[in-house]
């Protein structure tokens, strides 16, 4: 004969089976009706598994011995409105949804509808403002802080391998582990809303009982008025009891198993030992019962037996003496722990230069352990600025925001939004670069870096993308781009007093004497840090930094006006900037007509403190129109416009908003022996306007 272990072995072994069986039936539920005797069985049946859902989450240590949960609660939410709609079919039909309904409307609440509804009502407000809420509450924040530590988590475990505390096998088995605690708070974040839901159901459900039942029963059995008020708000009310109770249950498993993270053993233990762990609390406790036996008017014998229930307790309970060792390392630890301590509030107001937030689909990208290389893609961006332009830039701090959608991303820049962007990680970005020779099927995005038309293309569709003339790049290549593009273009704003000392500092070395002489003697920290600006802000390299400050010490006093510095400094490096607009050893360039270039000049005003422009705003107009016209007339490997030098920054400050991306030009930048092609004239209004 067979062993009870050894069958219930067996019956395991299908278990997958049943799920699908089960879940069947309750879909099956909704479509056909059931008699009262099977009703009663299910509803039964509804109130055990939630009782033991709950009695399972008190016992255990670790939320994610009940992995399964959100599932759980999925399918006993579906399992509760199958039996609502059966239940509210046979109240509707004949009258008689089975004993359990029927007792809890007669029984349970006295037979008397309005005391039974007032139960209800207490139920589902409890439910509803209380439990239901604050799980939802602690799903969401157990979601995002969980979200928040893991990367702190893969990274300490990849310390504990590399420093040889734990195998490469246990390694393993720990990243697993993070993973399912985030995937298991994410679905629950998730599945606290079927919880709500299922609340916000009952009461609707209730009322379509009520009025349902009330037409049901004067239009159809031609019940009085009083006989079918009485008896379908007894079974609706005694209805919305039996599916009220369960989902109390469930809610109040929900919270627990949430509220779990932070214990070593089952809820009764932690409970008895937290809650009777000091004999002071109970003793105080103990006589303020007292007193309110004592005080007239007030049953003394339940305060009384309370407080000596109490006394009881804090006289044979409490910890034990503590001896001199474990006081010693008790010391020992709480020094530690203040060495750990949070820093101070003062830290909470720094902002970071450089942000990088992502939505919880970009993790894997971040995550090493997951094979994402992000993170070695921006120490190459960094390194890439530094060579290129000159200027360190700061760490960039990278957070997961739950806000945001699963693919999204937004760069800040000192706290304020700059750029953002959405990627599909599972897909390959094409671009259109103009060499497209057939169209392939993706779905249609802009590239965020420049702007271009793209396509977002599945793995298999990559090839044929490049046989067909697009450019095609990974997720990871898109966000570096464009992330790389976002400091250069706000490279000055991340050049402030501190950045600009590290540079100057780095040279002290070896070129102590321009640096002793420049600062503080002729120019302040500030007054060199606005010039550096100026050259980031049109692209200009701050790398030769020792020309820089060799032409400001040169400079510096015929006069303190930034600008005019920075024109002294575009002079002395203009070879440098010529080299960036080459092509083929070919400066192409447009040049302004001699009626523009005097009437710019004749636009600036000098003053004391510095240089204005006042442009006549309609030939201004004609100015952005004309330069327009010039630059689709004659396309231009970069479009850059040589003018005289003393109109050269006024020209680009007009044009600095409306065509960012147009470079001007000197004549004293550009050095004898480069060949310029001069294109076309920016022509003259033409006694326009």
């Amino acid at each position: 004969m067979a062993k009870p272990a050894s069958l219930l072995g067996k019956a395991f072994q299908f278990s997958d089976l049943y799920v699908i069986v089960a879940v069947v039936l309750v879909v099956v539920m909704m479509v056909l009706p059931l008699p009262p005797a099977i009703l009663d069985l299910l509803l039964a049946l509804n109130i055990s598994l939630s009782l033991l859902l709950i009695l399972l989450t008190m016992n255990v240590v670790e939320p994610l011995e009940i992995s399964a949960f959100p599932s759980i609660i999925l399918i006993m939410t579906l399992f509760r409105v199958a039996l609502n709609i059966s239940s509210t079919r046979l109240i509707l039909l004949t009258g008689n949804p089975g004993k359990i309904i029927t007792a809890f409307g007669q029984f349970v609440v006295g037979g008397n509808y309005i005391v039974g509804f007032v139960i209800f009502l207490i139920l589902v407000i409890v439910q509803f403002m209380v439990i239901t809420r604050g799980s939802e509450r602690v799903a969401e924040v157990a979601a995002r802080f969980t979200l928040d530590a893991m990367p702190g988590k893969q990274m300490s475990i990849d310390a504990d391998l590399n420093s040889g505390l734990i195998t490469e096998s246990e390694a393993r088995a720990r990243r697993r582990a993070v993973e399912r605690e985030a995937d298991f708070y994410g679905s629950m974040d998730g599945a606290s809303k079927f919880v709500k839901g299922d609340a916000i159901a009952s009461i609707i459900i209730t009322l379509i009982n009520l009025i349902g039942g009330f037409a049901v029963g004067v239009g159809q059995k031609g019940l009085d008025l009083s006989q079918a008020l009485t008896r379908y708000t007894l079974l609706s009310v005694g209805d919305g009891l039996v599916s009220q109770i369960p989902a109390l249950l469930i809610s109040t498993a929900t919270g627990i198993i949430i509220t779990r993270a932070a214990s070593e053993n089952n809820l009764g233990h932690e409970l008895a030992h937290q809650m009777l762990s000091s004999k002071k609390v109970l003793f105080t406790a103990s006589g303020i019962i007292g007193v309110f036996g004592l005080v007239p008017g007030l049953p003394t014998v339940p305060f009384l037996a309370i407080a000596g229930l109490c006394a009881t307790l804090a006289y044979y309970t409490g910890p034990a003496p503590v001896s001199t060792e474990e006081q010693e390392l008790a010391e020992e630890q709480a020094v530690a722990e203040e060495a750990r301590s949070p820093e101070k509030l003062v830290s909470l107001l720094q902002v970071d230069p450089i942000e990088l937030e992502i939505g919880y689909g970009l993790i894997p990208l971040v995550d090493s352990a997951q094979g994402g290389d992000m993170l070695d893609r921006i120490s190459m961006i960094r390194r890439q600025c530094a060579l290129e332009l000159g200027l360190i830039v700061p760490v960039i701090r990278i957070r997961d925001n739950l806000q945001l959608a699963p693919g999204a991303y937004v760069v800040k820049i000192k706290g304020i939004q700059v750029a953002k962007g959405e990627l599909m990680t599972n897909h390959y970005l094409a671009m259109d670069a103009g060499g497209v020779t057939e169209e392939v099927e993706g779905i249609p995005t802009t590239e965020p870096a420049f702007g271009l038309d793209a396509l977002w293309v599945s793995a298999a569709v990559r090839e044929h993308a490049e046989y067909a003339g697009y450019t095609v790049v990974d997720a990871p290549t898109v966000l570096a781009t464009h992330l790389t593009e976002i400091i250069r273009s706000h490279a000055p704003d991340l050049l402030g007093r501190q950045e600009t000392k590290t540079l100057v500092d780095s040279l002290r070395e070896n070129y102590s004497a321009v640096i002793d002489e420049l600062i503080p003697n002729l120019m302040s920290l500030g007054e060199v840090q606005k010039v550096l600006q100026n050259l980031l802000r049109e692209g200009v390299p701050i790398r030769n930094l020792v020309t820089i400050l060799e032409t400001l010490a040169d400079t510096a006093p015929l006069t303190k006006d930034p600008d005019y510095l920075t024109e002294y400094v575009r002079e002395a490096l203009g070879r440098q900037i010529t080299m960036l607009y080459l092509e083929q050893d070919v400066l192409h360039v447009l040049t302004l007509s001699p009626e523009w270039e005097d009437a710019i000049s004749s636009a600036v005003e000098y003053t004391e403190h510095g240089a204005t422009i006042s442009l006549d705003p309609r030939l201004l107009q004609s100015l952005y129109v004309r330069l327009g016209q010039a630059l689709e007339e004659h396309p231009l490997p970069h479009p850059v416009v040589l003018v005289a030098p003393q109109i050269r920054a006024a020209l680009k400050h007009l044009t600095q908003r409306a065509i960012p991306k147009l470079v001007v030009l000197s004549y004293n930048e550009v050095a004898p022996d480069v060949e310029v092609q001069a294109h076309g004239v920016v022509k003259w209004i033409n006694n326009e306007g």
